[in-house]
């Protein structure tokens, strides 16, 4: 063997150890780096498992509500101190209290410096009593402005108030649209709102202090033109149906309001004697 060939060969026996060396240099790097990543991770779970808790109930935040206190809170979204941040689920809480809580919306954040709860509410506030009716019956309750059903436990939740004047009958899911609509628009109808009734087929009733019993009929997209000609009736009527006596008004046609006038009385018969015959 030459010894040029002799060369060549110890040149390449030495790049094969170089790649060699180079491939295990790299085995020990991505070894370190899986052990560090591992250990800071484990280190990190641990901290957070033992750091991010709720020990006290300062560190339960309530915005947003004039009505409903940290214990409330507490109380509905059975918390219970210390608590877990990790393994809280802020959806399922956020469900608990918006059943449980004369709210609207909640809104639920795990805060981690320092450590602590955020819970933001919109509240509801009760415009109406309300009935409906259920498989064990009929049950009371109120409803709030957007015409949502809320429990007498709900309405007990929030601040101390009187009792709404107006009342819902009949009220339903379906129906819940057309009645956020006659709510919003109660203090403009030129007559105070008393009742609102919904018969089982969704035909529409309102009294009013004013004008009585007055049928809406179906609500459909026609509801809006009723409300105003009701509008109109309230300030043009009263003074014109005093003496009346009106037993309801059918705004179910809004181009042709109906008066329903009692009955006139029957003249009752003459029971004086004819004169006698001479």
């Amino acid at each position: 063997m030459s010894a040029a060939s002799s060369r060549s060969g110890q040149a390449l026996e030495r790049r094969r150890q170089l790649r060699q060396e180079r491939r295990q240099e790299r085995l020990k790097q991505i070894w370190r780096v899986t052990v560090l990543a591992g250990s800071a991770g484990a280190l990190g779970w641990g901290l957070l498992q033992q750091g991010w808790v709720v020990r006290d109930p300062d560190q339960i935040e309530v915005l947003g509500s004039r009505q409903v206190s940290r214990a409330q809170v507490i109380r509905e979204g059975d918390l219970q101190l210390p608590l877990q941040l990790l393994t809280l689920q802020p959806k399922r809480l956020a469900q608990r209290l918006s059943a449980g809580l004369p709210v609207e919306q909640v809104q639920v954040n795990r805060l981690m410096l320092p450590p602590r709860l955020q819970i933001s509410l919109v509240d509801r506030e009760a415009v109406a009593q309300a009935q409906r009716r259920t498989r064990k019956g009929f049950e009371m309750g109120y409803v709030d402005r957007l015409g949502n059903w809320m429990t007498r436990r709900q309405q007990s939740a929030g601040a101390p108030a009187a009792a709404p004047t107006v009342m819902v009958l009949g009220w339903q899911e379906r129906l819940r649209p057309s009645l956020s609509r006659v709510l919003a628009e109660r203090d403009a109808l030129g007559s105070p709102l008393l009742q609102v009734r919904f018969e089982p087929n969704g035909s529409l009733w309102l009294r009013t202090a004013a004008l009585g019993d007055i049928h809406l009929g179906p609500t459909d997209d026609k509801l809006a033109k009723r409300l105003d000609v009701l509008r109109h009736l309230s300030s043009e009527l009263p003074g014109q149906i005093n003496n009346l006596k009106l037993k309801s008004i059918d705004l179910s046609d809004p181009d042709q309001p109906e008066l329903g006038l009692p009955a006139k009385p029957v003249p009752k018969a003459d029971k004086t004697p004819p004169p006698a015959a001479d």
